[in-house]
């Protein structure tokens, strides 16, 4: 027995999309029609979705079943035609872009807080991704905004829950629930892209492999994939279970979260090639034995060396990445004669750009890489390229590092994360810099003199969309740099995030301590912007 209600709502403060959808305390999106409230948003913003099909999963943390129960009922109080499902309510998020533009879906809702630790008392997420797959335009969340502040009711299906543990399909009301292997379509994805015959003979020879899915949803895709599929040692792939809470762990990809990993990679026993994704697979790091990899290094290397995967033999259209992440990739599109372009943080932005044809990577320093093959940034996929280069290259990762860096030069980078910081106070910071801007080109700090200082803005040349003050950026004479942007993917007070950059062309200076290399622009940064007079952190609270 069904029956559907229109439920009086009022507005609820904050329901404010950022970069990658809404993001509050798990408690928060459980209190009374909050979820429900941002649901309709959504679908009101998308222009209902009466005769449309969906596309609904997400990372499997807390509430993570619940909320798609509830979802599943409002999208067919709302008339949805179809919402097609991963079994037990999980999607990576790849995963679900890849399941939207191969069912051309007219959309999905992805529940996930992406690497934010998950738990009753931790974070929950929800985003909408668009008909091509990506995550919603800056004027598609506005209009969801705008329409959160304004809901005086929203539309339910008094039903029995919709059982998600097996493929198949069912009728909730009129509309068609199916649920699909969460895994299927994509590895059937990867098998187009890379030469799976090559990356099976390196592991028949011997090489050895050390993937932490960290009890996230790359699990189960790891587990098919790299060991199943390709034939890594059983064990290769571990806490590959996803957990509601990812074992009390934190689901970020970066030498701090995955302490574990670093220590194996480290240790005199290390395997050939280490590797973690975060809590919903659309993120990646990369070790070798004894060599960590940064994520902006990781984009260059693989511009660089892209073509011996079958998918990208032809060269590649253009690279882009966000502003913050290193120029490294700026020196491989140089040397190949190929595009490359600078967007705002958040994946959105490279959208238009893919949809043109005009870029074929994506890269940002968040450890976030992809391609063309979907519109989202794509944990899995990044070991995937590197392993065939790898394997085509028959060279260990410290190799192949070296010899980008001997060619190319080498951009030391780093990342400070100043967490939970007081609103306020990050605010001042960031508004006393930009009142400093035009006074900064001359001056010098810390033995660096400045070159440029700017807020950066974007003038998408795709659409001629533009955004606005997208991180300050100061940029030092002999080629150094620092960005410092508040981020907007934490759920309680504000990130500042300051990325430190220099380049060293000698290979002489290849291997410093990234510290002692990144010192001078360490200090200039302080100087300038004053981060323990704001903060009260003498030291960042994570250094990545």
């Amino acid at each position: 027995m069904t029956q559907f209600q229109t439920v009086p709502t009022q507005p609820i403060e904050g329901q404010k999309p950022g970069t990658s959808g809404l993001r509050k305390k798990t408690r928060v999106f459980m209190q009374p029609h909050y979820l429900e409230n941002f649901t309709q948003a959504i679908f009101d913003a998308i222009e209902g979705v009466a005769g449309k099909v969906l596309i609904l999963g997400g990372d499997g943390r807390y509430f993570n079943d619940r909320a798609i129960q509830v979802i599943l009922r409002m999208a067919a109080a709302n008339g949805a035609a179809r919402v097609i499902v991963g079994q037990g309510g999980l999607l990576s998020t790849p995963a679900a872009s890849n399941l939207i533009r191969q069912r051309k879906a007219d959309g999905g809702i992805i529940l996930s807080a992406s690497h934010n630790p998950g738990g009753i008392d931790e974070d929950f997420g929800m985003k909408f991704n668009g008909p091509n797959g990506g995550p919603a335009t800056e004027s598609l969340t506005d209009r969801i905004f705008a329409r959160a502040g304004e809901l005086t009711e929203y539309r339910i299906l008094e039903a029995h829950d919709i059982d998600l543990s097996r493929p198949g399909t069912s009728t909730l009301g009129e509309m068609l629930v199916e649920i699909v292997d969460p895994v299927e379509d994509y590895a059937a994805l990867m098998q187009k892209l890379f030469d799976f015959d090559a990356i099976r003979a390196l592991f028949a020879g011997g090489f050895r492999l050390h993937f932490d899915a960290m009890h996230a949803v790359t699990g189960p895709y790891a587990r098919r994939i790299l060991q199943e599929i390709l034939g890594a040692p059983a064990g290769s792939v571990v806490n590959d279970q996803p957990l509601p809470d990812f074992g009390g762990g934190h689901p970020d990809p970066n030498p701090i979260w995955a302490a574990d990993l670093m220590a194996r990679m480290f240790a005199p026993d290390a395997p050939d090639f280490g590797a973690a994704s975060d809590g919903d697979g659309d993120r990646n790091m990369i070790v070798g034995r004894g060599i960590y990899v940064t994520p902006s290094d990781s984009l260059a290397v693989l511009a660089a060396n892209a073509t011996h995967a079958p998918a990208y033999a032809g060269g590649l259209a253009g690279v882009a990445r966000s502003m913050p992440t290193s120029r490294a990739a700026d020196l491989v599109a140089e040397k190949l004669g190929i595009g490359i372009y600078e967007t705002p943080t958040g994946w959105k932005f490279f959208g238009n750009l893919l949809d043109a044809g005009r870029v074929t990577l994506c890269g940002e320093e968040s450890a976030g890489t992809g391609s063309d093959h979907v519109r989202e940034k794509d944990g899995l996929w990044a070991v995937l390229l590197w392993l065939n280069i790898l394997a085509a290259r028959g060279q260990s990762v410290d190799q192949i590092m070296r010899a980008h860096w001997a060619e190319y030069g080498r951009n030391y980078y780093s990342r400070h994360d100043y967490e939970a910081v007081p609103s306020d106070r990050a605010n001042a910071l960031i508004d006393r810099l930009r009142g400093l801007l035009s006074d900064l080109p001359g001056q010098e700090f810390a033995g660096l003199s400045v070159a440029e200082a700017d807020d950066f803005a974007y003038l998408d040349p795709v659409d001629g969309s533009q955004s606005a003050r997208q991180g300050i950026r100061i940029l030092f004479a002999e080629g150094s740099r620092v960005v410092m942007r508040l981020s907007g993917t934490g759920t309680e007070g504000a990130t500042l995030r300051v990325y430190l950059e220099r380049y060293q062309p000698a290979s002489a200076r290849h291997d410093l301590p990234v510290e002692e290399a990144l010192a001078p622009v360490i200090a200039a940064a302080e100087q300038i912007a004053q981060i323990e007079g704001h903060t009260g952190r003498s030291r960042p609270d994570v250094t990545t």
